[in-house]
């Protein structure tokens, strides 16, 4: 076996392992959600979740490496996941090495209560040192965009909102897409995010 094929391998497996944890917590409703994790830089190439699949299930099925265009680097009967050009355009424009696209209830809910302002700020909150936020003072904003059905228009709409500091866009009444230098940092940043959506659907509530 050679390096090329141990590296992505091992990628496979890294991710395969992210999916499960996922499906364990029901991210995945209905077959959504979509992962993808970078294999290559130059030239770009990333293996993505197969469209359609029950990522309850591990199969030999469940990932296929694509390169330029969000296209498959072979021959396949799989369609990488509509949404695969999100995930392109991350690794385009970060440092990022693992993208992680899923929809829950409450990440729906935030992005359609903060929908018209764009965005939602977090302070005071200790889970945002998960994004290395350390200051007193420090805050960690989660871009909002709309859920265009056109998919270039939304990949353009999420990468419009990539900055330094951003780890996260929130994509109006359909999910969250997360990234990280890795694997294990982009599950970190997560459910960092989910923890805090959910603790701000608790505290509107509560405050009623």
């Amino acid at each position: 076996m050679t390096t090329g094929q141990l590296s992505l391998t091992q990628k496979w497996d890294e991710l395969a392992a992210i999916k499960d944890e996922l499906a364990e917590r029901d991210w995945f409703p209905g077959t959504s959600g979509n992962l993808s994790i970078k294999v290559s830089t130059d030239p770009l190439t990333f293996l993505v979740t197969a469209s359609g699949k029950d990522k309850r299930k591990r199969t030999s099925e469940d990932f296929l490496l694509v390169g330029r265009d969000s296209q498959p680097v072979e021959t396949t009967l799989l369609k990488p996941s509509a949404e695969t050009v999100l995930h392109q355009r991350i690794y385009e424009q970060t440092d990022a090495g693992c993208s992680l696209h899923i929809h829950t209830v409450d990440n729906n809910l935030i992005s359609d209560l903060y929908g018209d302002k764009g965005e939602i700020v977090f302070r005071n909150q200790e889970l945002i040192k998960a994004f290395q936020i350390w200051e007193e003072d420090g805050a960690l904003t989660v871009p909002i965009v709309e859920n265009y059905a056109d998919l270039t228009k939304l990949a353009d709409a999420v990468a419009n909102r990539i900055h330094p500091g951003i780890y996260g866009v929130l994509i109006r009444n359909h999910g969250i897409t997360a990234w990280g230098r890795n694997g294990f940092e982009a599950k970190k940043h997560l459910e960092a995010f989910e923890f805090l959506f959910s603790y701000q659907l608790k505290k509107e509530l509560l405050a009623r």
